[in-house]
């Protein structure tokens, strides 16, 4: 029995941040209070508790002060997410409705603190989009360092390992990741977690590999177990053999020599080797990417998702907070273009401290668009901060979910009464900005010909646009054989709106994930796309790839591919026609006549 315990075993997550790492586990106590017990306070003890509680919470900021200050120089761009779980420490949704819990049910702070958690993360898992979906996680995060102090359970501290590790936990917040010396943590994977959390996305601003979605990774594996993390396939392995870890030791070298490869030219211009210029820029969340976003040689910002900022707050932010965080991307990228999407949530319930009983189908209800021209005081708002941004360089608009000309039309009659509201300065502004929607549904796709007469460009959001066309949870793990931008539906949508924006002389981009991978280049490249936006990290394999490919010979593949039927059929014409590229992209190999091309 001892002897099976032993043996290799795989686990499957979700990859986080990119890369390989082989070493020894620490497990990290973070599953947070769990017991916790309910007992009832007398109405004469009532304000002892309510004080209890503010004291807990006090603590609490104070910790996160501290962790503030003491993060490492190389996370300093990312310091607003920890401000955020500060604010989140106060929030009205969070911190006025505990006091109010234990006033009105006479019940104990503990209790009460994970009644109203357990009904905040019920509203954000609700939401339709992944990212916000994701913010869940912080609410538990945040709820759980109050806990601790409540109960007097002890802290995680992850700046006091002193030896070379790989973290294995339930769980980690920002603020724990944060405390990460890389001399010291190789990577980390945790049974919780998503690739949009805030703690994956430290994890890839350190560049180490992090798993996250494993389950129950931190039952199985016990301190010094050795394990072998891939990132970049999102796979664990426990007890590896000898053949095991020399095949992972060769792809960790390769991958590192690739990585140095790509960092080196990942400021050229991804231009075809017969001329094609492609532009390639970056998908950002927080204004603290912006940096690693010119580092791994963006071109500009092709979508900047503004919903983290309403998240943030729990309230609406208003105008000039809005208009601060836009200028200071907007200021920094100048003269590279800041494309900015208006506000994608799902209903009242998702900010502000306002009850909802929420939507039974979120993805297809009052969201994004929809959402915004039916409350025109929030959309407002937001339209004057960007127009305000957008006399600080170079900015476009974006309408995500327009699903009809109505839709389109109201949003740019929102646009112009922002507009004119700001008088002279608005009127400046609007004269220089590009507007556009996000191709997300199929109905677009079908109207995409009356939809580019009154726009400047289409952006194809294919996250949504595979999930839509193909009617699936892209979230379902149980449907991921129908979630492939690659099959021959979602191709031939692409190609109807590309072919329809070509015609009316407006730009055509694309920002969903099927721009980020390097597999999916040649089709894009050849179906005429000319801006792809992703995350930061995966801009450097895509230029490379971009660089290492004909235009004409990406055409010519395409043309086969659209007279297929069958995913199969599509990935088998890609591999015979881009064999020789793709161990770079895929095997950790570097092919160096690409990677030391001279411009």
């Amino acid at each position: 029995m001892a002897e099976d315990s032993r043996q290799e075993k795989t686990l499957h997550g979700i990859g986080a941040s990119p890369g390989i790492c082989i070493g020894k586990a620490y497990l990290v106590d973070t599953e947070g209070v769990d017991v916790v017990g309910k007992y009832f306070i007398h109405r004469d003890h009532l304000n002892d508790e309510i004080t209890r509680f503010k004291t807990a919470v006090q603590q609490a900021l104070d910790d996160m002060k501290k962790i503030i200050e003491d993060t490492p120089a190389e996370l300093r761009e990312q310091s607003d997410i920890l401000e955020t779980h500060s604010i989140l420490l106060k929030d009205k949704m969070l911190y006025d409705r505990t006091i109010d819990t234990i006033r009105r049910e006479a019940i104990n702070a503990e209790w009460a603190l994970k009644k109203v958690v357990s009904s905040l993360k019920r509203m954000f898992l609700d939401m339709a989009n992944g990212y916000l979906q994701a913010r869940a996680e912080d609410i538990s995060q945040v709820s759980d360092r109050i806990l601790r102090n409540l109960v007097g359970a002890p802290t995680v501290s992850i700046g006091a390992i002193d030896k070379r590790v790989i973290l294995v936990a339930h769980d980690l917040s920002p603020a724990e990741t944060s405390q990460i010396h890389l001399e010291r943590i190789m990577g980390f994977i945790t049974d919780r977690g998503a690739r949009t959390s805030h703690t994956s996305i430290i994890a890839r601003t350190l560049e180490i590999p992090a798993v996250t979605g494993l389950g129950n990774a931190s039952k199985i594996i016990h301190n010094d177990d050795l394990i072998i993390v891939d990132g970049s396939a999102g796979i664990v392995i426990i007890h590896p053999s000898e053949q095991t870890l020399v095949k992972y030791e060769e792809k960790k070298m390769g991958y590192q020599r690739y990585r140095s490869a790509l960092s080196k030219n990942a400021h050229k211009p991804a231009r075809t080797r017969d001329g094609r210029l492609m532009t390639v820029m970056a998908n950002i969340e927080l204004p603290e990417e912006v940096v690693p976003a010119i580092d791994h040689g963006a071109d500009g910002i092709g979508l900047y998702r503004t919903e983290f900022q309403y998240m943030g707050a729990g309230m609406f932010p208003d105008e000039e907070q809005l208009f601060d965080k836009y200028r200071d991307v907007v200021e920094v990228m100048n003269p590279r273009p800041v494309t900015i999407r208006t506000l994608d949530i799902n209903g009242d319930k998702t900010v502000g401290d306002r009850d909802d009983c929420g939507e039974p189908n979120p993805a297809l209800g009052m969201r994004a668009i929809r959402y915004c021209l039916k409350n025109p005081e929030v959309f407002q708002t937001q339209l004057r901060a960007i127009l305000r941004a957008a006399l600080y360089g170079n900015v476009r608009i974006i309408f995500p979910m327009i699903a009809c000309l109505a839709e389109l039309r109201q949003a740019r009659a929102a646009l112009r009464q922002a507009a004119k509201s700001l008088g002279s300065e608005g009127a400046r502004a609007l004269a220089s900005l590009k507007v556009g929607i996000m191709i997300e549904v199929p109905a677009a796709v079908i109207m995409a010909d009356y939809m580019a007469r009154e726009v400047d460009f289409f952006s194809i959001g294919t996250n949504d646009l595979v999930q839509y066309t193909m009617a699936i949870d892209r979230d379902n793990r149980d449907l991921v054989h129908l979630n492939q931008p690659l099959a021959p539906p979602i191709l031939r949508m692409v190609k109807r709106t590309v072919d329809e924006a070509r015609k009316h002389g407006i730009g055509i981009y694309m920002c969903g994930e099927m721009a980020a991978d390097p597999l999916h280049a040649p089709v894009l490249l050849g179906l005429g796309l000319e801006e792809l936006s992703m995350n930061p990290q995966s801009i450097p394999m895509v230029k490379n790839m971009i660089r290492s490919m004909d235009e004409a010979e990406a055409r010519n593949a395409v043309a086969e591919i659209m007279t297929k039927a069958s995913l199969d059929e599509v990935t088998e014409v890609i591999e015979k026609r881009f064999a020789d590229l793709l161990p770079a992209a895929f095997n950790g190999g570097v092919n160096p006549s690409v990677a030391d091309e001279k411009e």
